[in-house]
C-alpha cells in the first residue's frame, strides 16, 4: 500500500443520536419528556490515528457520544437553541476537534411538519505565530 502523507482530516458523524428530554414552554411539554434526534459532524487531524493505528491516537468518539447522553437525556431544557448551544459545547471541549456542527430535531414539534430542528457550528481559532 502506498504511504501518504500530510494532514489527514477526518470527519466523524454521530448520526441520529435518539434520546428524551423535557424540551419546551408549554406545561405539556415542562411535564412530558419528549423525543430529540441529535446529529453532530465534526472533523479533527486522524494523522496520528492512521499513522499509528491505535485508539490512543484517536479522537474518541464514543467518549463525546457518552458525554452529550448524559448531558441530554431526561435533563429540561426551554429552547431547542439552548439545548444545541449546549451540546455543541460538549463536542469543542475536546481539543482535537477542529470544527463541529450539531442539529437536533424536536419531532412533531410543529403541525404538519415532520420536525424542527436547530443547528449550530463553532471553528477552532488557529493562531499562527509571526
Amino acid at each position: 500500500m502506498e504511504n501518504v502523507t500530510g494532514n489527514h482530516l477526518a470527519r466523524v458523524r454521530i448520526k441520529n443520536l435518539l434520546l428524551r428530554a423535557y424540551i419546551g414552554i408549554k406545561d405539556e411539554e415542562i411535564s412530558n419528556q419528549q423525543d430529540v434526534v441529535i446529529n453532530v459532524c465534526l472533523t479533527y487531524d486522524a494523522s496520528e490515528a492512521i499513522e499509528q493505528n491505535e485508539i490512543s491516537a484517536a479522537l474518541n468518539y464514543r467518549t463525546i457520544t457518552k458525554q452529550i447522553i448524559h448531558h441530554v437525556d431526561g435533563n429540561r431544557f426551554a429552547l431547542l437553541e439552548r439545548l444545541t448551544h449546549e451540546v455543541l459545547a460538549i463536542v469543542m471541549e475536546h481539543k482535537a476537534v477542529n470544527w463541529a456542527s450539531v442539529e437536533i430535531d424536536k419531532p412533531h414539534a410543529l403541525r404538519y411538519a415532520e420536525s424542527v430542528s436547530v443547528c449550530l457550528e463553532a471553528r477552532r481559532e488557529t493562531h499562527k505565530e509571526l
